[in-house]
């Protein structure tokens, strides 16, 4: 907690209460500036099967397939977060919102997003092109020790380097202890 007191003066609109939330946050360029919204936090989130690629003729050589990222071990979970971004700018927004966003644990702890799909939805692209007025809407992932108590979730324009950081408050589940998870 010590670590998220010494973060909140450069924080900028830290919204309480997780999700629904919309913090205008400006980039390093003139005219950036995006409205972004925490929708919605999936934990755990299960990996998504990777999508069977049709088979070639001849047979592909197995040892030349990609390799899928390795599914969470018992030490580790994945938890998916949901954003909706909106040019809200003069200038076109392209940039990549997998390491713009962050989660910090109750310990201070800040994990850094993945592109790593899971099954609650659709993962924001790897590189994101918005006109002024245009949207767009998806999840980033979080790969995080499995005791890991979830605090907060950051977003940053400019790869997370911008000096505007929207920080969202996770509520706790008193029910979990620490932990939140959307299951009864």
């Amino acid at each position: 907690m010590v670590a998220l007191a010494l973060l909140a003066p450069a924080l900028l609109g830290a919204a309480p209460g997780g999700s629904g939330e919309t913090i205008s946050l400006a980039g390093n360029e003139p005219g950036q500036r995006l409205d972004v919204t925490l929708t919605q936090v999936v934990d755990p989130a299960s990996p998504a099967d990777p999508e069977p690629e049709p088979v070639p003729h001849p047979e592909p050589d197995p040892e030349l397939a990609p390799t899928p990222p390795p599914p969470p071990d018992g030490s580790d979970r994945l938890v998916a977060v949901r954003f909706r971004l909106e040019n809200t700018g003069t200038a076109v927004y392209r940039d990549s919102p997998a390491p713009a966003a962050h989660l910090l644990d109750s310990d201070g702890q800040r994990f850094t997003g993945l592109n790593e799909p899971t099954t609650a939805g659709a993962n924001l692209p790897d590189t994101v092109t918005l006109d002024p007025g245009g949207t767009t809407e998806g999840f980033i992932t979080f790969r995080l020790p499995e005791e890991a108590a979830l605090a907060a979730v950051q977003f940053a324009l400019n790869g997370g380097l911008a000096d505007d950081v929207g920080q969202w408050s996770l509520p706790q589940d008193p029910r979990l202890g620490s932990r939140q998870d959307p299951r009864p």
